[in-house]
C-alpha cells in the first residue's frame, strides 16, 4: 500500500492511494497513521481492502506527512563513501547516529523555512524507514519485520550551527521544516527492492544528488538492529539513513540554500517533494 495523509496542517486525514493513483479517504477505517494502525501486522489485514469503495480526495488537496505522532527522527551520519569523502566526514567502524527534532516534521510540498542568521543551509536526499513495531534488541534477521514502511525524506542542516556553533549536530538538524518526509509511506511489500533504489534532487533545476541505496555502508536491517540497541525504537519513529554525494557541502565552492530556491527530489517508488525556500 502506499499511504498518505491528506488536508490542512493539524487536520490531516489518512488515506492511501489507489490503483490509478488518487487517494481515497480511510478516516472511517484507522484513526491516523500512527501506532498500533502502523503496526506491520495491521496493513498487511488492511491491504485487502476495495479502495475503489471509498471516498475520493480532492485532487489539489495538500498532502502532509504521511505519518502522525513522530517521536523520534534518528539520523545516520555518513552512509555513503563518496559523499562522507567529498564533505570531509569520516566514516566510523560503527554508525554515527544523531538526533533531529520531531517537531522539524514537515509535508512533501510544505515551503522549507531557512533559519534566522543562517549562511549555509544544506540539502540531503535520503530513504527513510518508518518503524511500525516496538523494537528493542531485534537481530538483523528479524529488523524488517518492524517496518511499517518507507518515504522519502530531506536532511535539511544548518552547518554553522551544526559544525561551529558547539555541542552536538542536533542544533544544525533541528529547525522547523528541517525532514520532510513524504509523499507516501509506501510498505515493503511494494517496494522489495530498498535496498537499489535511485535517488536524486536538484536546487533550481540543476541536478545536485544522484545516488544509489544500495552503496549504502551499513544496510537498513543493520541500522535497525544496531539503533535498537540503545534505544527502544516505538511506531511512527523515523530513521533517516543516510545522503548521497552532492551536499551543497561538499560543492567548491560550497553551495547553500537561500529563501527563493526551489528543491524538488524524488526515488524509484517514493514519488517526489517540491518545495520553495522562505524566510523563517
Amino acid at each position: 500500500m502506499r499511504l498518505v495523509r491528506f488536508g490542512a496542517r493539524g487536520v490531516e486525514k489518512p488515506g492511501a492511494l489507489d490503483g490509478e493513483g488518487r487517494i481515497r479517504d480511510l478516516s472511517t477505517l484507522v484513526e491516523d497513521w500512527r501506532d498500533s494502525f502502523i503496526d506491520p501486522a495491521h496493513l498487511e489485514k488492511l491491504a485487502a481492502t476495495d479502495l475503489t469503495a471509498l471516498p475520493e480526495a480532492p485532487a489539489d488537496v495538500r498532502l502532509g506527512p504521511p505519518v502522525s505522532e513522530v517521536r523520534k527522527i534518528i539520523g545516520v551520519g555518513p552512509n555513503y563513501h563518496e559523499s562522507a569523502r567529498l564533505a570531509g566526514f569520516k566514516v566510523n567502524p560503527e554508525p554515527t547516529l544523531f538526533m533531529k527534532a520531531a517537531t522539524a516534521v514537515s509535508g512533501p510540498n510544505d515551503p522549507i523555512e531557512i533559519p534566522r542568521l543562517s549562511t549555509r543551509t544544506d540539502w540531503g536526499v535520503e530513504l527513510a524507514v518508518v518503524i511500525g513495531r516496538t523494537a528493542k534488541y531485534v537481530s538483523v534477521e528479524a529488523a524488517m519485520q518492524h517496518v511499517a514502511g518507507f518515504t522519502l525524506s530531506n536532511d535539511l542542516t544548518e552547518r554553522n550551527f551544526q559544525l561551529q556553533r558547539g555541542g552536538q549536530w542536533f542544533k544544525g538538524k533541528s529547525h522547523d521544516t528541517f525532514a520532510p518526509i513524504g509523499p507516501w509511506l509506501v510498505t515493503p511489500d511494494e517496494l522489495p527492492e530498498y535496498h537499489d533504489l535511485h535517488l536524486w534532487l536538484d536546487v533550481n533545476g540543476e541536478r545536485m544528488q544522484e545516488g544509489e541505496t544500495n552503496r549504502m555502508i551499513f544496510k537498513v536491517p543493520y541500522l535497525i538492529s544496531y539503533i535498537s540497541r540503545f534505544l527502544r525504537l516505538e511506531p511512527g519513529d523515523v530513521i533517516m539513513t543516510g545522503t548521497s554525494a552532492g551536499v551543497g557541502l561538499s560543492h567548491d565552492p560550497p553551495r547553500f540554500l537561500a529563501p527563493g530556491d526551489r528543491m524538488v527530489l524524488g526515488c524509484d517508488g517514493l514519488g517526489h517533494q517540491d518545495y520553495v525556500c522562505i524566510q523563517g
